[in-house]
């Protein structure tokens, strides 16, 4: 598998994850535990599109 490749797995499984854990929060009926999935949900959403961006040879990472 090429780097590239890679990279666009990686991606791909990331914002799955997002996705799983945003419908997990859609059921939650804990308040915190809602809080916390989508928080998840956020963190790893962020992270891919600062992944996206590096790959794409964006030399400055998102905020």
């Amino acid at each position: 598998m090429s780097e590239s490749e890679d990279v666009r797995s990686r991606l791909q499984r990331m914002r799955l994850r997002a996705e799983d854990l945003e419908k997990a929060a859609e059921q939650a009926t804990d308040p915190a535990e809602r809080r916390r999935l989508l928080d998840e949900a956020h963190r790893l959403e962020s992270r891919s599109v600062q992944v996206s961006g590096m790959a794409s040879g964006d030399i400055y990472p998102m905020e």
